[in-house]
């Protein structure tokens, strides 16, 4: 590194040594040679993890912002009771009944010949799950929010993600792994039910 000139730090050639000289050199070199943001490259990763850190920054913003949205209604607009009432009827009306498990069993039987019947069998039971959490949370949603049942933390949290059209924590803990924000789930949740 001190006797070859330049050598360079990195595989690009962004940060290298810089030459020999006094204070006010090493603090120039520093200003006009360095790049202002570092580089991935300088902690040994990949270009695409300035790509992710950006995405999860932008993602944390987006939250903050949903955070300090209002929750009580101004002159003219909807309160939150009101946007989650409307919110968990449109999403109640849109889900199916869930399957008829025994009926399932009898028209695909498990058998070796035939293994996809396995694995419907075991998508309906877990589907079902996740459809019935599903329907009775936004059925205790508006119940809590006529004041007939109590508003539970978990009641709260479900609110609060539906207000924020974000997929409640609850139901992703049985759900398939996504992404979507909460109106693209639902289209998704449905479609999957009916492909099933």
């Amino acid at each position: 590194m001190i006797n070859e000139p330049n050598h360079k730090l990195s595989e690009t050639g962004a940060y290298f040594v810089p030459p020999d000289g006094n204070k006010d050199d090493y603090i120039s070199f520093i200003e006009k040679q360095l790049p202002i943001n570092d580089l991935t490259e300088i902690f040994g990763m990949h270009d695409n993890a300035e790509i992710t850190s950006a995405i999860n920054v932008t993602t944390e913003l987006l939250a903050t912002c949903l955070a300090l949205q209002p929750r009580v209604a101004s002159s003219g607009g909807k309160s939150q009771e009101e946007v989650l009432s409307e919110q968990a009827a449109s999403v109640l009306q849109k889900l199916p009944e869930p399957f008829d498990e025994e009926y399932a069993a009898k028209r695909h039987p498990l058998c070796y010949e035939d293994s996809l019947n396995t694995v419907l069998q075991q998508e309906i039971l877990r589907f079902n799950k996740l459809l019935k959490l599903v329907r009775a949370s936004l059925k205790n949603i508006g119940k809590a929010i006529k004041g007939e049942i109590v508003m539970s933390a978990d009641l709260e949290a479900v609110g609060n993600s539906l207000f924020d059209n974000k997929v409640p924590s609850q139901w992703l803990e049985k759900s398939y792994p996504s992404m979507k924000p909460l109106a693209s789930y639902v289209v998704d949740f449905v479609e999957r039910l009916k492909f099933i």
